[in-house]
């Protein structure tokens, strides 16, 4: 009885992906995962697909994703995971076709099971790199997103020519502190500012850590030559940091965002009055 070693095996496999190539690709386009995508595209994806397979099996690698061969198609699986379940590829469909073509190749032959057993694998392993993009592009998105929220939470508003006002809402932690501080110096630079508002009417509570995020923007601001005032500090929250002993220093505070509005106006030399008395 005759035994086929991996070698045979793998001379056989880059074979048959050489010789049946255009079988391969014809079957694997008509599939519906490739339906909605025109012609070209859906041959020219699925011989790129193929070809990964090819060079895994020549390095004998077919069961390891993280094999070279499978690098070249990682970015179309990767944009495929990025656009949804309706463009997402159906990897293990590719299985049948492939193995029942090799099996007509090959056909009676020793190498005909171990064939089959690789080429499987081959699929299986590059339905793990597609999970592996599929992961990473979700990871970008979720990461994407969260910078995005925390820049719209973190908003640098012009309420007049070099007063600036930086609205918090929710809970003020690390991450949000300093996109607030970046956004603010740099909006500082731009608008030649003289006074920014820090206004926590949004914020829920005022403990010692926000407190000190507060005051680390405020001193950065203050290096730059910008007055901060503190505005929007409630009854509820002032109770509660006097009860915590913060001391906020000489940083100005008050009630209301009006208030620190008009303080701000009579730094820059200005003052809102009554139309009565123009």
């Amino acid at each position: 009885m005759s035994v086929v070693t991996n070698d045979e095996v793998r001379r056989e496999l880059v074979e048959f992906l050489d010789q049946r190539q255009p079988d391969v690709v014809r079957e694997w386009s008509l599939l519906r995962t490739f339906a909605e995508q025109r012609t070209v595209d859906a041959v020219g994806g699925c011989t790129e697909l193929l070809n990964s397979l090819r060079r895994a099996a020549r390095d004998g690698q077919e069961q390891n994703p993280a094999a070279a061969g499978f690098d070249d198609v990682r970015p179309m699986l990767r944009a495929s995971a990025g656009g949804g379940a309706s463009r997402r590829l159906d990897l293990l469909s590719l299985k049948e076709p492939l193995l029942r073509l090799w099996w007509e190749h090959r056909a009676g032959t020793p190498a005909v099971t171990d064939g089959a057993l690789a080429l499987s694998s081959a699929v299986d392993a590059l339905r793990m790199v597609q999970l592996e993009e599929e992961l990473t592009a979700g990871t970008e998105t979720i990461s994407m997103q969260r910078q995005q929220l925390t820049e719209l939470s973190t908003p640098v508003i012009k309420l007049w020519d070099g007063v600036l006002a930086v609205p918090l809402i929710g809970t003020l932690d690390s991450t949000r502190s300093q996109s607030a501080t970046e956004s603010l110096l740099e909006q500082v630079v731009v608008q030649q500012a003289k006074v920014a508002i820090l206004d926590i009417t949004g914020v829920p509570t005022v403990d010692t850590m926000v407190a000190q995020h507060l005051l680390k923007t405020t001193m950065a601001a203050r290096l730059m030559g910008v007055e901060c005032v503190l505005s929007g500090i409630r009854p509820q929250i002032a109770q509660t940091m006097v009860q915590l002993g913060i001391d906020l220093g000489d940083l100005v505070t008050k009630a209301s965002l009006a208030d620190a509005l008009s303080y701000a106006l009579q730094k820059t030399g200005l003052a809102v009055v009554s139309a009565d008395q123009g």
